[in-house]
């Protein structure tokens, strides 16, 4: 079964910090200021985050229990279209994470499944 990813190099990052049974779901590019990644797996979110100083790198793994709210970003003229955008926000009460991919099928599948392990 193959995993949908853009980056070789990004899945194989996700695959080495695998805990123990844990299934990676998708890992996307994200573009925008800081992102570099996101992986979903079937226990987490995970984010890689390059904005800090000195090329520093952050890799977040965000629990699904953990996550508050997951929405979809989009600019008003999106005339009915509830994915215009490929800008997603993870909340988990104490901060949210933005991430912004190329193409909203993206955004969509994040979302959806995001929603799936919250909503249980």
């Amino acid at each position: 079964m193959s995993i949908p990813h853009d980056r070789r190099e990004q899945l194989e990052k996700i695959q080495q910090g695998l805990l123990q049974g844990e299934q990676i779901l998708a890992v996307y590019d994200a573009i925008g200021v800081g992102t570099g990644f996101l992986g979903l797996t079937d226990r987490r979110v995970i984010i890689q985050d390059n904005s800090f100083v000195g090329k520093k790198v952050a890799i977040t793994s965000v629990p699904y229990s953990r996550i508050s709210s997951v929405s979809v970003i989009s600019n008003k003229s999106f005339a009915g279209a509830f994915f215009s955008s490929g800008h997603i926000a993870i909340s988990t009460g104490h901060h949210t994470y933005e991430v912004e991919f190329r193409g909203d099928q993206k955004a969509r599948h994040v979302h959806d499944v995001i929603l799936h392990y919250i909503a249980r």
